[in-house]
């Protein structure tokens, strides 16, 4: 089939495929039909008519260069660009735009050919070349490329469709107290001169960042909005501090309460007021938990975690003095074990 007959068929449609397909997708709709439609398996004379235009089809879109061709002139001639007539010339022929395209896609005029214009000029097209689309377009009383009317009177000239872009990301900033950052907490921010609230989950660590979608920069051309990325900064807190899940507090307690052990009352990050069940024989360090009172998480909650630290007073008296001694005179060897490990 040659170039020019090209304006008039509908490869994609005769493949049944989209005008994106990929080579592959162009393979496949052609064996198929090629099976269904093959002179050896259908007899009809419908069925050989078929196959031929199948054939047709493949055969270009198959080919890189002559599917980039062909796609070039379907373009031009179904509408892809639009075309405003020059001076005298009232519009143009199909028969003339052909002639146009195989002189440019190397058919039908030979090197060195001429095109009459719409304004009565005349156009030369060399072959071998890439085309001038000015040239093409000046034989119809336009430009190309541009806003719509450059080049020509008569408003002549086409425009690509804008594609859309998606947005950019955003960073901002956001302080939190230690009790927002273990609690969760709701919070108002702005964009775009915008205020809008916004949810930071219970757990969050001084210098994480949690991403808010779609609050970043507006996209364009019907493109997605950008990210807010947030990043925290969590105030330090005198007396808790924050391990994964388990809220970390210290828990001062007597000799007396260590070594026999006791129900010690403590205040949570709420000022609820808790109690730990400190064992007999605990020592400075020790760890007990209240489960269940850390960070709240779907995965299991964290606990709340006092650590043992063993007070005495700054002034013991004689009589605390002689009680320790005494103390440690029961422990036995106790003092000496230590000793050793210092």
């Amino acid at each position: 089939m040659a170039e020019n007959e090209w304006l008039s068929k509908d490869f994609y449609k005769v493949l049944g495929v989209s005008k994106d397909a990929t080579d592959d997708e162009i393979t496949k709709a052609y064996r198929k039909l090629a099976r269904k439609y093959h002179p050896d398996l259908n007899k009809t004379k419908e069925a050989e008519e078929k196959f031929k235009d199948i054939s047709e089809a493949y055969d270009v879109l198959s080919n890189k260069d002559n599917r980039q061709k062909y796609d070039a002139i379907r373009q031009f001639g179904m509408g892809g660009a639009r075309f405003a007539g020059g001076s005298g010339a009232g519009g143009f022929d199909a028969g003339a735009f052909s002639d146009i395209f195989g002189s440019m896609f190397g058919g039908g005029a030979g090197a060195g050919a001429y095109g009459a214009g719409g304004n009565g000029s005349r156009i030369r097209f060399q072959s071998g070349g890439n085309p001038n689309i000015n040239d093409i377009f000046s034989m119809f009383g336009g430009g190309a490329g541009g806003p719509a009317g450059a080049g020509s009177p008569y408003g002549g000239g086409y425009e690509q469709a804008a594609q859309p872009e998606d947005g950019e990301d955003r960073n901002s900033k956001i302080n939190l107290t230690f009790r927002q950052s273990v609690k969760g907490a709701t919070v108002s921010l702005s964009a775009d001169g915008k205020k809008f609230k916004t949810h930071v989950p219970a757990g969050v660590h001084d210098g994480q960042k949690i991403r808010i979608p779609g609050k970043g920069k507006p996209g364009r051309n019907g493109g997605k909005n950008g990210d807010l990325y947030l990043q925290i900064s969590v105030a330090e807190d005198p007396k808790f501090s924050l391990r994964k899940r388990d809220i970390i507090m210290d828990l001062p307690i007597t000799v007396g309460q260590a070594v026999a052990g006791a129900k010690v009352t403590a205040k949570d990050v709420d000022g609820n007021e808790v109690t730990f069940k400190v064992p007999a024989g605990s020592s400075s360090g020790t760890e007990v938990r209240i489960s269940g009172k850390g960070v709240a998480n779907r995965q299991g909650d964290g606990d709340l975690v006092g650590r043992v630290q063993i007070r005495i007073p700054d002034k013991p008296s004689l009589k605390v003095k002689h009680a320790a001694k005494e103390f440690d005179k029961e422990c036995g060897d106790f003092a000496d074990e230590l000793a050793k490990e210092r």
